[in-house]
């Protein structure tokens, strides 16, 4: 039995017809770069998290470095963001002029630590980035109050946690920027490259938008980068916006049975999450400092799981310059050898779960073990054409 870590096929399987008849209509209408589908992809997005505007480019991570454009980051200028993180996040600043400032993460919800924050700021700090990471909100309420303390502006990674909320407010809304990706394998992902910065600030917007094209299509008024959203990538992503609450509801069930499956094995532990945040679950995280041994168990059973990820960025020879060692970042240095993603998508089957969490228990002589299951049959939630 193979378990593959992720299937966008079985995706797109269930909305086959919706998607087929997208691309048709691109293609009828030759709307391939930007067109009324990036025009009403734009419009959607900003609806449904309740912002004024979005900026569609044709990334997560040149969205990241549209921003920093935009809130005017200087040469010297500091930003503060999370030690554990895609290197999107850190590589951005350094390529808008910035100076990279790594903190540490809390260690269970592997976020962004304020008191970390707290203690690296400087009169040279600017803004702080934090990340959303795996699905779960950062403690968003603990770094408004201490931007707005230092007056710093904030930017919110957002690229694994659409449709996330912190104390019910959605994330991407708190910062005076947000800036997701669409990547395919994100909760709301394209079938290629695609990303965009969200903000309530016009000006901020506009600016962004002129940036990303050129510096504004036949006037130029500044020297800008070529970054935008293709019509192909927006009208699937048009086609999938309706489904991706009921998708992310389906994440939230498996999580719940990896949990109660999981919750007798004490080599493991699940991924833990605050009262105050709702967790859409792009990844399944857990701990165990056995990570490397389980993970060739798992494998050898057909099991593909992932390490996101496996180095803190401070510890990445890009870095070596700020001469950081373990007791810099003790939480994320820990983390970064006992993390282990699972297997996690809305179509995956119970009975794919049970085997996953069946193999990790042969794997540490939990209870009685058994062979393989035979076949996967019965969704945890099969999204319906009207999700």
């Amino acid at each position: 039995m193979r378990i593959p870590f992720v299937d966008l096929h079985a995706q797109y399987l269930t909305i086959k017809q919706e998607i087929d008849r997208a691309i048709a209509e691109v293609i009828a209408e030759s709307a391939y770069i930007r067109g009324p589908h990036v025009d009403a992809f734009e419009e959607a997005w900003a609806r449904a998290l309740g912002v004024k505007r979005c900026v569609s480019c044709a990334n997560g991570t040149d969205a990241i470095y549209i921003a920093l454009r935009g809130l005017g980051l200087k040469p010297g200028d500091e930003v503060i963001t999370s030690a554990h993180s895609w290197i999107s996040t850190s590589e951005t600043i350094t390529q808008a002029g910035g100076r990279v400032v790594f903190c540490d993460t809390d260690e269970e919800t592997f976020t962004i630590d304020p008191a970390d924050i707290e203690r690296k700021i400087t009169p040279a700090t600017v803004g702080i980035i934090p990340v959303h990471l795996y699905g779960q909100p950062a403690d968003m309420g603990a770094i408004m109050a201490i931007a707005k303390k230092h007056h710093l502006w904030v930017l919110e990674d957002c690229a694994q946690a659409h449709l996330a909320r912190y104390n019910g407010q959605l994330v991407g809304t708190f910062g005076n920027v947000a800036t997701f990706s669409f990547y395919p394998g994100k909760n709301l992902g394209a079938y290629g490259d695609a990303g965009c910065a969200v903000t309530n600030d016009d000006r901020l917007a506009d600016w962004m938008g002129t940036f990303a094209r050129h510096g504004g299509k036949g006037d130029h008024v500044m020297e800008g980068i070529n970054s935008r959203m293709d019509g192909l990538q927006a009208a699937i992503l048009n086609t999938k916006l309706p489904h991706l609450p009921a998708w992310t509801e389906a994440r939230r069930r498996v999580a719940e049975l990896y949990n109660r499956l999981l919750e007798d094995v004490d080599d493991v532990t699940t991924p833990k999450v605050s009262s105050d945040r709702d967790h859409v679950y792009h990844l399944y995280v857990i701990r165990t400092e056995n990570r490397d041994a389980l993970r060739k168990h798992l494998t050898q059973a057909g099991i593909y799981t992932a390490l996101n990820y496996p180095k803190a960025l401070p510890f990445y020879p890009a870095y070596a310059y700020l001469d950081h060692g373990p007791k810099d970042f003790p939480a994320a240095y820990a983390n970064q050898s006992r993390i282990l993603s699972l297997p996690i998508y809305p179509e995956i089957t119970e009975e794919a779960i049970e085997e996953v969490t069946c193999q990790i228990k042969n794997a540490f002589k939990v209870g009685p073990g058994r062979g393989p299951s035979h076949h996967v049959v019965q969704p945890v939630l099969t999204p319906t054409a009207t999700s």
